[in-house]
Parts: structure tokens; C-alpha cells; sequence
């Protein structure tokens, strides 16, 4: 007999993924939280709820250690249900381990699309994929920057996730007649010597950077006095806190913002997850926890669906699963795992703030213009 549901995850403790990794654990303790206030995750095939356990191992930001604690959570915890690591490159590191043990991954931390091009038909993505975190800028720039012509990409050398970013910018560019220029760099210092002289010379070209978060900063820092700077980074509090006032009119993109309201949800509103975790941590929840906290409630809903825990049942389930959360919305495509159903948000510091910019007032959260949408999400 099930006396206990225990849920395992490898996360960055330590490393340099610290920063985002903590808030990914966070809003997992918090769901667990959440769970145990409520009795624990009612499994039809006991007819009782049971109580829920987390176990998390430190991965130090490293691949190997990462593929040892997930290994380590399969075999000799034999968790109940695993969560994947925060980062693409870990993700990526320990999806086939989990595919091996035909364990489902609950990727919440992971976004290069290179995750789902694997065909691993255990790794579940609640996160939007890479190539669609930007999709939605040259809509807005048409919009609200008519002038700009030019879009000029500072990507790492190595890496998938800024390539996937990238090319879905690009792509997304095209349709608006805006010019795509890519920079590879090795280092922020080697971005900022290839691009300062065409970037202040030109007032009507735009800054994407699309590095790391300690690269992000010390380019978008750099270029501040641009006409236009946008940084992935910039989607986290830690951003406007690491660049103060140079943050003023920075882009990026966000998973979610607690200011944002989807209708029809099921779990939580973001009223409740953003006061919570306010108190229980003592800073505000970036999108990290609120992606982490909402693949909890996806599992959960899973769970009720499928009657069980036997994770071929829950894929089965998953391929029919149309829902909201105060994350928004929830479709994975049932082949590869690629979630087709959340949609990523645009923000703009703005007085030490994050501001929605995109969708622009008028248009749907849930139904934006087609310009940033990687599907129709039409829920039955």
C-alpha cells in the first residue's frame, strides 16, 4: 500500500544557476505545501489521499552530478514522480536516463526545443519552448517602434537554447521586413567590442541579447544608452536589482507575471501563489517558481485523470489534457512532449518595474494575433 507520494528533483543548490534554480525549488516546496494543506493527492486506486514528499538533491550546476541525482532518485528512491532540473543543458543531460526508466520528466526548467526534437516521449514541458520567446517582438516593434529595421542578435558561441531563441526571432522577423543580424560571442566583453561602434551608430536597429543572465546583464549594462535593448534576462526581478536605473526601457520576455489573468483555471489563483510565496520566502516569485508550482498542479489534475500514478496511464491522459492554470494555459503535443498551449508574455522595465507590453491592450492573453502563437489553442 501507497503510504506516501514522494516527489524527487535534482536542482541547482549551488553553482551558477543558483539564482533561478532556487526559485524553480521554491515554488515546488510550495506546491507540496499546498498539497499536504489539502490532505495530500487523492489516488483513485486507494480511494484515500495520500501525503506527498519532496527530496531534492543538489546538482552544483554540473551535467554529471545532475545525471547522478536523477539516477540516484529512479533507482534508490524510486520516487513517484520526478521533476526535471532548472536549465536546458541539464535537462537535456538527464532526459535520457528518465526515458530509459520510462519515467516521465516533468519539465518545467528546460526550454530549448532541442528537448522535444529528442522524440523523448517521457519528457512533459509545462515551459513554452526557446524558439517562441521572442516570436512576439517584431509584432510589437511594428506596433509601437515603426522605425526599427534592424535586429541585431548577440548569441553565445555554444549552446542550443540562444540558437533556438534565435531562430525563431528570425523567423518571426521576416514577415515585417526587419533585418536579422546574428553576433556569436565568446565572452560579454567579446559582444560588446564586435557591436558597440554599429549599435550607437545606428538609432534605428534593436539589441537582442540572448546569453546567460550574468551575460545578459553585462551587455544590456553596457548598451543601457541604446535606442532600444532587449535581453532575455530581463523577465526576473534579479535583472532590474543587478542594473537599477539602466534597466529603464529594457525588453524581454517573460513565462508569467502575477499582474496577468487567465480565465477558467484550475488550482490556485496568482493573487494566492504570489502572497504565499511573498511570505513564506520574503521576495516576489519570478517565473521560475510560478512554472515549477504550476507543473504541480498540472500532475495533480493528471493524476485525477488518470486514476493513478503508472506513468504510461498519465501520458495517455496528457495527450487529452486542455487546461488553464494561474500560469495559463496547459497542451503538450502528445508525440514529443512540446507544450503548444502557454504562451509567453513581453515586458518593459519601467520605473524599477516590470510592465506587460505584449499582448497590447485589446487582445486576449489566451488569444493573442497570430504573430505569437505557435498554434491555436482551442480548448474542447
Amino acid at each position: 500500500m501507497i503510504e506516501k507520494l514522494t516527489v524527487g528533483m535534482s536542482i541547482s543548490l549551488s553553482g551558477r544557476l543558483r539564482l533561478q534554480a532556487e526559485q524553480a525549488l521554491r515554488g515546488v516546496k510550495l506546491w507540496v505545501d499546498y498539497v499536504t494543506q489539502r490532505g495530500g493527492i487523492y489516488l483513485n486506486e486507494r480511494a484515500r489521499h495520500v501525503p506527498v514528499e519532496l527530496v531534492a538533491y543538489d546538482d552544483k550546476s554540473e551535467v554529471e552530478q545532475a545525471k547522478k541525482n536523477v539516477a540516484r532518485l529512479i533507482k534508490e528512491d524510486r520516487v513517484d514522480l520526478l521533476f526535471g532540473p532548472y536549465s536546458s543543458h541539464l535537462t537535456l543531460a538527464v532526459a535520457p536516463i528518465a526515458e530509459t526508466h520510462r519515467k516521465i520528466l516533468w519539465n518545467h526548467g528546460g526550454a530549448t526545443d532541442t528537448i522535444c526534437r529528442q522524440a523523448s516521449r517521457h519528457v512533459v514541458s509545462v515551459l513554452s519552448p526557446a524558439s517562441s520567446y521572442l516570436r512576439a517582438l517584431p509584432a510589437y516593434l511594428a506596433a509601437r517602434e515603426p522605425a526599427s529595421r534592424r535586429l541585431v542578435c548577440l548569441t553565445p558561441s555554444s549552446g542550443s537554447f540562444a540558437a533556438h531563441v534565435a531562430r525563431g526571432l528570425m523567423e518571426a522577423a521576416e514577415p515585417f521586413g526587419l533585418a536579422f543580424v546574428r553576433i556569436p560571442f565568446d565572452s560579454p566583453a567579446d559582444a560588446i567590442a564586435r557591436c558597440e561602434e554599429l549599435i550607437l551608430s545606428a538609432d534605428a536597429d534593436v539589441l537582442v541579447a540572448i546569453g546567460s543572465f550574468a551575460d545578459d546583464v553585462k551587455i544590456a549594462k553596457h548598451f543601457s544608452g541604446a535606442k532600444q535593448v532587449v535581453a532575455v534576462a530581463a523577465g526576473v526581478h534579479a535583472f532590474g536589482q543587478a542594473l537599477g536605473k539602466k534597466a529603464e526601457g529594457i525588453v524581454g520576455p517573460s513565462q508569467w507575471e502575477p499582474g496577468v489573468r487567465y480565465p477558467n483555471i484550475i488550482g490556485p489563483g496568482a493573487e494566492w501563489f504570489s502572497a504565499v510565496f511573498q511570505r513564506e520566502f520574503g521576495v516576489s516569485p519570478d517565473y521560475p517558481a510560478a512554472q515549477a508550482f504550476a507543473a504541480g498542479v498540472v500532475i495533480e489534475e493528471t493524476i485525477r485523470r488518470a486514476g493513478g500514478l503508472d506513468d504510461e496511464r498519465l501520458l495517455e491522459a496528457l495527450g487529452e489534457l486542455y487546461i488553464r492554470t494561474f500560469y495559463g494555459a496547459f497542451h503538450v503535443d502528445r508525440e514529443t512532449g512540446r507544450q503548444t498551449g502557454h504562451e509567453v508574455l513581453l515586458v518593459r522595465w519601467e520605473k524599477g518595474k516590470k510592465v506587460v507590453i505584449w499582448p497590447l491592450r485589446g487582445y486576449s492573453v489566451s488569444r493573442p494575433p497570430v504573430q505569437n502563437r505557435s498554434r491555436q489553442f482551442d480548448p474542447p
